[in-house]
């Protein structure tokens, strides 16, 4: 039997925690629990979480990665940076995935893609013993195509494409431009799928600018948080998550 195209492939959808986390921090509580959170998506259909352990522990903290891989029965995506602080955590919870992520101290969220071009020697190291470990290595970056074939060239399995340009300049009324970038994405995600790649896309998704996203066919996972967290206050977590679903759904012209 032929094997279905892409895009009629059902998208996985990762859930993003960290602004549970973050406005329970606001108050220095134990309150909202991200790990409730991430078993409500789950429950909604989430098929995997991601929780970004920052240097500063910002918003997720160590016993949040502690307590979603003791109670979580779909994968955990963890992101990090490259550090050898962030290697060792990984190291000692072996999650399904470690996604590599650029970080500063100054940055209010992930300004853009990591340099892997600039860095293959030390990455190529770095991400040795994740996998050797079993952890699927993703790199988080723009669709730049020398960040693509880097990340190939270093034994990364996956590269989460960074769509937050897309994101910027739609909402801001620059189609042309936003249009433009939608296209470096599509031809990004068949780069990096013609390289053996699994291609995962994430950053400033919304209901509003999901659909052309979802529908780029290379695409087999997208992971969206803190616009599901704020739609939530208003819908509730699960059916914010059921309505990305359905919009996801659509966009590969398939029923929820």
């Amino acid at each position: 039997m032929t094997p279905p195209l892409h895009g009629h492939r059902r998208i996985r959808l990762g859930m993003n925690v960290d602004h549970v986390a973050t406005v329970r921090n606001a108050r220095g509580s134990a309150w909202p629990d991200p790990l409730r959170a991430a078993l409500l998506a789950e429950a909604a259909g989430a098929d995997g979480i991601t929780a970004h352990l920052r240097e500063d522990r910002r918003h997720i903290r160590d016993d949040d990665i502690e307590a979603l891989m003791a109670a979580l029965s779909v994968p955990l995506n963890f992101e990090c940076a490259a550090t050898a602080e962030m290697q060792a955590i990984a190291l000692r919870h072996k999650p399904h995935a470690v996604c590599l992520v650029p970080e500063k101290r100054e940055e209010r969220t992930t300004e853009g893609g990591l340099d892997v071009a600039a860095d293959q020697n030390r990455l190529t190291d770095y991400i040795a013993p994740l996998r050797a470990a079993g952890c699927r290595v993703s790199m988080f970056i723009n669709h730049d195509p020398r960040q693509i074939e880097a990340s190939a060239r270093i034994g990364a399995a996956v590269v989460e494409l960074h769509t937050g340009l897309y994101s910027e300049l739609l909402a801001e009324g620059h189609d042309a431009l936003a249009e433009r970038e939608l296209a470096g994405l599509r031809a990004g995600a068949e780069l990096a799928a013609a390289a053996g790649l699994e291609v995962h896309a994430g950053h400033g998704l919304t209901y509003e600018n999901v659909e052309p996203i979802a529908a780029i066919p290379e695409l087999v996972e997208l992971n969206i948080g803190h616009f599901l967290i704020g739609e939530a206050i208003f819908r509730g977590l699960g059916p914010a998550i059921e309505e990305m679903r359905r919009r996801i759904d659509a966009a590969r012209g398939m029923a929820s």
